[in-house]
């Protein structure tokens, strides 16, 4: 009974902690306005076009911190139908579009509350509706807000490797209760019949956690749940959620935190008391799979119970708008476990968290601790100059020392939209990652959930130049070439006890593996939340003897079967529901 007791206790006094905090947030916000429903980081066009209104100088974004809320986009969106005479036609036609959408969020009471042409509840509630406009189920009073809506999507990949197809299917609810309170859920089951993202491929397709040759069928199934719920006010929002998040800012893939693994549960915090400060923080839960084996056992039927080791990260990010289109962002993070739980030092939103760490493990192995910074310039309009640093380990004795590096990563790039030519955009990134910058000595404190790396999706010791021309003809068709050189070095251990130490291990010196890629992607949102997209694919993917390590073994390790080699692929997609 005792030890059940001390295992209730961790459960519980975050709970607290958290509803303490919730009331009292409650108690001290009387104005409250929009709502803090999350849109996923996976529909890009919303989010490309909140990138061009910015770049216009019609609305001002914090780009470094995704994913943005319903109710934030909806309040971008009116900011652009007043300045529409800033618009051209396919802008002016895809505002409408969105709106259309996002309407549903607007709490004016001069607001129709249900307003379609197409509604077969119309003879039965003015308050209800199945729409065209969100292809599902909304009801909206002055109370309650919500809308639900079936998701469904097919993925079919081709070239001379094979044909893969990937099969998903699920629903997701999204209402707003009151004035404060928002919930959504999200949860799909997906079916592919050849992996392509396992834990450890340079790919940035979404991963999973695999179950293996279901009911006889090659590949693997996964099923991927998001939901939370959130309290707002009109400066900010608090909320208990898992979903993906995305921190840095990128065209192809942040430095800081990408959304390529499984989804974790975490508490956010977002607090914008001016239009020239912002702060996020989030503490997550991660999934180590390291084996717990002191509180792993055998049941009274001989079957094995095994536990993970528990893993938590703390983040935050403060961003400083010294001009209303810039934004400097600086933050912290750390990577923790093997303290009984979530601490409530890391839970203290404003804190560095480095220096709790000397003390919560002075005289023993500290923890993973980084610090990351961002930049976004917008002040020539049509034009974003940007770049994000992340610091695993800094000291001031390797700067100037050629034989010594710091361990960090960088990304520095520039994009060019509607200028000269309307309607057409131009972007080039580069990146570089330093050797063991997203490694970690203990198995339990990586940068990393269900061995999904949580940084650039090229990991450490690489290189990458990316260059994408967009092109949107008319309202709603993206059209984007893209064109990316990658390449890995050297794979080293986090081993302190090499004869080479871990701050002078050769940087970029022997080429592991190389990925040449250029595309042509051409996607169509037929309504909202419905996608066609279609992508003739041109790459050559290879790996080099190094190291007494051969070739084939990097490709298996760093990219699926199917697309080793020279490869002519085709990938169509159709998606409902993002």
């Amino acid at each position: 009974m005792s030890f059940i007791i001390n295992k209730l206790h961790y459960v519980i006094r975050p709970i607290c902690r958290l509803s303490i905090l919730l009331s009292a947030i409650a108690l001290l916000s009387q104005s409250v306005t929009g709502q803090a429903i999350p849109e996923h980081v996976s529909y890009e066009e919303i989010y490309a076009f909140m990138d061009e209104l910015a770049s216009e100088h019609i609305i001002i974004v914090n780009s470094a911190v995704k994913p943005y809320t319903k109710g934030f986009i909806l309040e971008c969106l009116q900011k652009a139908e007043r300045a529409d005479s800033l618009l051209n036609k396919r802008q002016k036609n895809d505002l409408a579009f969105y709106l259309q959408s996002y309407q549903i969020w607007n709490k004016d009471p001069q607001n129709p509350y249900i307003d379609e042409k197409i509604n077969i509840l119309k003879n039965y509630s003015t308050h209800s509706a199945l729409t065209t406009s969100h292809l599902g189920f909304v009801h909206r009073d002055s109370n309650f807000t919500v809308v639900a809506r079936p998701i469904w999507g097919y993925k079919y990949f081709s070239n001379d490797n094979g044909d893969v197809t990937h099969f998903w299917g699920g629903a997701s609810a999204e209402a707003q209760i009151g004035n404060r309170l928002s919930v959504f859920a999200s949860v799909r089951d997906n079916s592919i019949s050849e992996i392509l993202a396992w834990p450890g491929n340079f790919t940035r397709q979404e991963g999973g956690n695999y179950k293996l040759g279901e009911g006889g069928r090659s590949g693997g199934d996964y099923s991927e749940m998001r939901g939370g719920l959130a309290l707002h006010w009109n400066w900010g929002n608090v909320s208990l959620v898992k979903d993906h998040v995305q921190w840095g800012d990128h065209d192809h893939g942040p430095i800081i935190l990408d959304s390529r693994a499984p989804s974790f549960a975490m508490l956010k915090m977002h607090l914008n008391p001016v239009w020239w400060f912002e702060f996020d923080y989030l503490h997550g839960w991660l999934v180590s799979e390291v084996i717990d084996s002191a509180n792993s056992y055998v049941s009274q039927y001989g079957e094995s119970r095994e536990a993970y080791r528990s893993k938590f990260i703390a983040a935050n990010m403060y961003t400083l708008h010294p001009f209303r289109h810039m934004s400097l962002s600086a933050g912290n993070s750390i990577i923790y476990s093997d303290l009984g739980g979530p601490h409530p030092a890391y839970m203290i939103p404003f804190m560095f968290f480095k220096s709790i760490d000397h003390t919560l493990n002075h005289g023993i192995q500290n923890q993973n601790s980084q610090l990351f910074f961002n930049v976004s310039i917008r002040s020539i309009k049509h034009l974003q100059l940007y770049g994000s640093l992340f610091v695993d380990e800094f000291s001031k004795t390797r700067v100037g020392d050629d034989s010594r590096h710091n361990f960090l990563s960088w990304k520095g790039g520039a994009r060019l939209q509607n200028w000269p030519i309307p309607n057409v955009a131009l972007t080039y990134e580069f990146t570089q990652t330093y050797p063991v910058t997203y490694k970690h000595r203990i198995a339990a404190t990586t940068y990393e959930t269900n061995n999904y790396g949580l940084g650039h999706y090229l990991s450490d010791n690489s290189l990458e130049h990316y260059f994408a021309l967009t092109i949107k003809p008319v309202s709603r068709l993206n059209i984007k070439l893209r064109y990316w050189q990658a390449f890995h070095a050297n794979e080293y251990a986090y081993d302190i006890n090499n004869e080479t130490r871990i701050d002078a291990l050769p940087v970029l010196e022997d080429k592991t593996w190389q990925n040449h890629t250029g595309d042509i992607a051409a996607s169509y949102q037929l309504l909202t939340n419905v996608r066609l997209q279609l992508i003739y694919r041109n790459s050559n993917i290879k790996a080099f003897d190094v190291d007494e390590i051969k070739a084939q073994e990097y490709l298996s390790m760093y990219s699926p079967n199917f697309y080793h080699g020279r490869q002519q692929t085709i990938i169509f997609q159709f998606n409902l529901g993002f």
